[in-house]
């Protein structure tokens, strides 16, 4: 698999490629209503060391099917790492930004940063698509699985969900975009309604979405290769300087960008 099947927010992709397999799947359309798409990770270590995998994550809720941890996992502040080894796969549920609300009928805000069962939610349809979804390495028989799952559970349209996915879909494809302010004026929503609307549907403030874009923009540049203007860079996210975006990146990946570049 190439690095950038990858995606964005999978750091290290040239490394994490060689370890495991990673492939994204639309789903039916009556669930794209509330969901972006499954992902697929396959993977075989027999016999080789395990490896952890960082994953700078998105303001999207998942649920996971994995053996013995189906789970709804709120969006994670931080650095997610997943440790594989061995042989295995799971199916991951991504829900849009704000499409999990209608499901779970409470702020997000409440998920952020916790797992939950996902049959205390679910009940035991949960457990028995874990099963079905464990049983088969054939990926398009695990996507018609977790349609026949998603299908059986979905809530009503929340017209207010949609609209703070479109809102986000703004934040992350707009360069442009680096304050909160701007953001204010670009929707024309007050900063008020904006941060209950984003506490309530993504679990994370609009604050959180903006600086979290510029950190996927930057590993992402960093990924490409050395020889990169940090400066530059820091310039065009809207950092005050490279100091800053220096500060930013170190503490939330743990490392320098510098020195992420030259792995």
């Amino acid at each position: 698999m190439s690095s950038e099947s990858m995606g964005r927010g999978v750091l290290h992709p040239a490394q994490a490629a060689t370890r495991f397999s990673l492939n994204r799947h639309a789903p039916a359309p009556a669930v794209a209503t509330f969901v972006d798409y499954y992902w697929i990770v396959q993977w075989d270590l027999t016999g080789l060391p395990h490896y952890d995998q960082k994953i700078l994550p998105h303001p999207n809720v998942h649920l996971v099917f994995e053996d013995g941890l189906t789970g709804v996992h709120g969006v994670d502040p931080g650095l997610f790492v997943r440790r594989v080894h061995v042989a295995g796969h799971v199916l991951g549920v991504r829900f849009l930004p704000g499409g999990f609300r209608p499901f779970w009928d409470r702020p997000v805000a409440e998920l952020t940063g916790q797992t939950l069962p996902a049959a205390d939610l679910f009940g035991p349809a949960a457990l028995d698509t874990e099963r079905a979804v464990l049983s088969t390495q054939d990926e398009s028989q695990m996507v018609a699985r977790a349609n026949t799952f998603m299908l059986s559970v979905l809530p009503e349209r929340d017209p207010l969900a949609e609209e703070v996915a479109a809102m986000v879909h703004h934040i992350v494809t707009d360069p442009a975009l680096t304050r909160v302010d701007q953001l204010v004026s670009t929707l024309g929503v007050p900063a008020r309604r904006l941060q209950r609307l984003f506490a309530e549907y993504v679990g994370v403030s609009p604050k959180w979405v903006l600086r979290r874009a510029r950190l996927h923009e930057a590993h992402e540049r960093a990924d490409r290769g050395a020889g990169l203007d940090w400066a530059a860079l820091a310039a065009d996210l809207g950092y005050a300087d490279q100091a800053h975006l220096t500060r930013d990146f170190t503490a939330t990946i743990g490392e320098p960008p510098a020195r992420y570049a030259a792995v």
